[in-house]
């Protein structure tokens, strides 16, 4: 199973997908768009500084006056955000998440 992963991943790096799969319509970036501007500013910041600007955690750590386990949260609570807003449904919650 392992192996068949890790060779699965490697034929995805060796083989992207064609241009045509990865753009996204009209239609899907505006509803990106829209998810992103319900997260919180802060949120919203980090998350576009580590994807978009490739920042690492502790260069926006600096930026921002966060610790970095708090920019690590902000990802977190992004990329739980924006799963909620696109899906129309929250992600499933685990038992441990109510201990933050």
């Amino acid at each position: 199973m392992r192996k068949e992963r890790a060779t699965a991943a490697y034929e995805a790096t060796v083989n992207p997908a064609p241009a045509r799969e990865v753009m996204a319509t009209a239609e899907e970036l505006a509803r990106m768009e829209a998810a992103l501007l319900t997260l919180p500013r802060l949120t919203r910041e980090v998350f576009l500084a580590h994807r978009i600007d490739d920042l690492s955690y502790a260069e926006i750590a600096e930026i921002t006056g966060l610790s970095v386990r708090q920019v690590e949260r902000r990802m977190a609570d992004a990329l739980y955000g924006l799963h909620s807003a696109l899906h129309g449904r929250p992600l499933r919650r685990r038992w441990w998440w109510g201990w933050r």
